[in-house]
């Protein structure tokens, strides 16, 4: 029984050219990344800051946000030249595009840069942990990390890279150059922290983004049922976008309209 579920680590990726990669080859390095950020952000980064006290990463976290800000940005206007200024997919039906196509090197250097990128959101989580922000390390916050991280090499595995999951890295990427924003000018000035009003509004994009997917993936199955990108992939986006449709909005309504009524 073992022998047969490791044979899924060995089926050929879907582009040759994704397996040579950085971290791409192979399945056990994000594997063990995905365990290991588990392991840390859950019991063993606790366990080592028990008799620490929490540590100052101001400046630390402000690069990091700075970073993130101009990284995500620029994945985001890339994304959203190759979508809508100089469109390479129709967007009634994103299938990869084929190997000859001229423009796939960048469909698969913008996507590894956006995949690499969720590698470097687990440094939030991190940050958490030496902070002892622990009342952050919700279920959500790292359920949608790992998710992001590990499925996104399984895809690129079975499938390759780009096609229908480009709307997500457009819209996670804007998403992400917005709420970096609002972090660095919170951790920058935290003497404003208190009249950043529009914090909310960064869960509202969360939630939008995620019912934006399920309607692309919902609209391809009921309307253009002839469409080449898997139908299994277009479920998984379906329950994936409802998933954390739920979780965010759950975790909006605790946030911001509970205490409003209170």
């Amino acid at each position: 029984m073992n022998s047969t579920v490791l044979e899924i680590f060995r089926i050929t990726h879907a582009d040759a050219v994704v397996a040579q990669l950085p971290l791409l080859a192979s399945p056990w390095p994000m594997t063990y990344i995905t365990i290991a950020y588990l392991i840390f952000v859950l019991k063993a980064g606790k366990l080592f800051m028990q008799a620490r006290k929490p540590y100052n990463l101001k400046n630390v976290i402000l690069g990091y946000n700075l970073f993130q800000m101009l990284y995500n940005g620029f994945i985001f206007l890339f994304s959203a030249y190759y979508l809508f200024v100089k469109p390479v997919y129709d967007l009634r039906c994103m299938n990869t595009l084929p190997a000859e196509h001229a423009i796939k090197p960048i469909e698969r250097f913008v996507t590894y840069a956006y995949y690499i990128n969720k590698l470097l959101d687990f440094l939030d989580t991190v940050f958490f942990v030496l902070r002892k922000s622990y009342k952050q390390i919700t279920f959500l916050h790292v359920y949608h990390h790992a998710v992001m991280f590990y499925a996104g090499y399984w895809i690129f595995r079975f499938y390759g890279m780009g096609g229908q999951f480009a709307m997500m890295g457009l819209l996670n990427s804007f998403v992400h150059t917005v709420m970096y924003f609002y972090y660095f000018t919170s951790a920058m000035y935290p003497h404003l922290k208190g009249n950043l009003w529009w914090k909310k509004y960064i869960t509202r994009l969360q939630i939008l983004q995620f019912l934006v997917l399920f309607c692309q993936a919902l609209f391809v199955l009921v309307f253009n049922p002839s469409c080449q990108f898997p139908r299994a992939l277009q479920c998984v986006q379906l329950a994936q976008a409802t998933i954390l449709t739920f979780m965010f909005s759950r975790f909006y309504v605790r946030a911001y309209a509970k205490p409003k009524q209170q």
